[in-house]
């Protein structure tokens, strides 16, 4: 039986943050698959991706590839891939705390969060073994989780193989769920691009308030320059007057 503990909760907390961190619009629903798996010599391969749903428009609901977001976008892809490799990484620790806890041990785990429930499925089965391979697993999870694919010959052929095949079932999977634990979540990304937009903002309207200071100066000192070439003026006329 699934055991929860305060640090995995914590974890799921991490997970969350971070996905609502590299989604820079608002959304319906997020889905993710992650592997770890341990190799020889104490080395973990695996693999991550995830998609979302934006909010639902006139449009046709489709799911957007959040490794698309920064071209899409227009993000930093560096700094946008450092928030997704600190995201596998909270995934990675989330393992540990089954190790720590002498938990069975997953080797893969699809995250859902949608109407404001936060679900995660752990599957035991061993895929470093299996006959699948990564990207027919990819096919066979976006069908399953998006409902998307098939329309592509080798697509359709992989996935009639897969439900076709009695066989194929996972060994164990596991389910926890809750409500989100981060009511309200700042979308850093976006935060950080408005930020940047609002310094932008600031700038323009300080250089032309400081270009409307300058011409006040100019004005300032022009005036001042006329008013002494009267005075200097004046000056002159009254001593020509004293002299006649």
């Amino acid at each position: 039986m699934l055991r929860t503990t305060k640090n995995m909760k914590e974890k799921y907390e991490k997970i969350q943050s971070c996905l609502f961190d590299l989604i820079p619009e608002k959304w319906d629903e997020i889905y993710l698959y992650a592997s770890v798996i341990d190799r020889a010599g104490d080395v973990q391969s695996g693999e991550m991706y995830f998609y979302y749903f934006p909010k639902i428009t006139i449009l046709k609901r489709k799911p957007i590839n959040v490794y698309e977001v920064p071209k899409k976008f227009n993000i930093n892809e560096e700094e946008y891939l450092k928030i997704v490799d600190i995201l596998y990484k909270h995934i990675k620790e989330l393992r540990q705390d089954f190790i720590d806890t002498e938990q069975d041990l997953w080797t893969h785990l699809t995250i859902s969060i949608a109407h404001s429930r936060f679900k995660v499925e752990y599957f035991y089965d061993n895929i470093s073994q299996e006959q699948y391979a990564s990207y027919v697993r990819h096919v066979i999870w976006r069908y399953q989780y998006l409902h998307i694919g098939g329309e592509i010959k080798e697509e359709r052929k992989i996935l009639d193989n897969y439900f076709n095949n009695a066989t194929i079932k996972y060994e164990k999977k596991e389910v926890y769920q809750d409500g989100l634990y981060l009511k309200t979540a700042n979308n850093l990304v976006g935060f950080d691009r408005e930020i940047e937009a609002e310094k932008t903002r600031q700038l323009e309207l300080e250089q032309k308030a400081a270009e409307l200071e300058e011409k006040r100066i100019q004005k300032r000192e022009q005036k001042a320059k006329k008013m002494e070439e009267k005075r200097l003026k004046e000056e002159k006329n009254n001593r020509n007057q004293i002299l006649n």
